[in-house]
């Protein structure tokens, strides 16, 4: 979860948001070269005294600062490339979970299991205890098993809206009338936080996401549980 002292990312729960992290540190170490590059020379030119007036053109060096900005596109091209088809994969999903955005709540129909569906909205403040979040914890959160592939089938009733998890590097716009599909796996337990990240109307920063990742084992639990409800 995501806190006021949170500089960089948030510690991953899925093997996208691994890879989605190592590609901002690969870039971010190119930019690095770069800026301490070109602050080097900008600097040098303040202190040194050097010309040449009969300087008219210089080949090599055009070709060396063409030709460079290309190659070092291409180092940051080729794993983003890598990762964009890592993430619109679909692998074979163990459990399908349909969400659909609400103004201002979201809906789980489990549609691997009969009748297991449910609203899931925020706790309001004056009916919180010691151990919620405030404006993130919900009173019906979604539970899937971790090691597991899961789909995510994401609509909505009304107007725009995005399901997101930054944990998990997962970020679906739910669209009215359109089916949107995202897989990813959790390799961990917990309880994860997420906000709808698309304005959708007044009480756009009042319908939080809770996820918990438990064992297959408690998963077929709180499924049987769910169903005798």
């Amino acid at each position: 979860m995501m806190t006021w002292k949170t500089l960089m990312s948030p510690d991953s729960a899925s093997p996208l948001m691994e890879q989605l992290t190592f590609l901002h540190d690969h870039a971010l170490m190119i930019l690095l070269m770069i800026t301490v590059l070109v602050g080097y020379l900008m600097a040098s030119l303040f202190v040194n005294k050097f010309n040449y007036r009969y300087l008219l053109e210089g080949q090599t060096i055009e070709m060396i600062w063409t030709i460079l900005p290309a190659v070092i596109l291409i180092f940051i091209a080729l794993p983003s490339l890598r990762l964009l088809y890592l993430l619109d994969e679909v692998n074979n999903p163990l459990v399908t979970v349909k969400t659909i955005g609400h103004q201002w709540y979201w809906s789980y129909e489990y549609t691997d299991f009969a009748n297991i569906e449910f609203d899931s909205y925020m706790i309001p403040s004056n009916e919180m205890e010691d151990y919620h979040f405030r404006l993130l914890d919900v009173d019906n959160r979604i539970a899937v098993p971790y090691n597991s592939q899961i789909r995510m089938i994401v609509t909505a009733a009304d107007v725009l809206h995005s399901w997101t998890i930054p944990t998990l590097g997962v970020k679906i716009d739910a669209t009215p009338g359109r089916l949107n599909q995202i897989s990813f796996l959790l390799n961990r337990t917990g309880i994860f936080f997420g906000q709808c990240s698309e304005i959708c109307g007044a009480n756009h920063s009042f319908m939080p996401i809770v996820m918990e990742s438990i064992s297959p084992e408690c998963f077929i639990s709180w499924i049987y549980n769910m169903s005798e409800i």
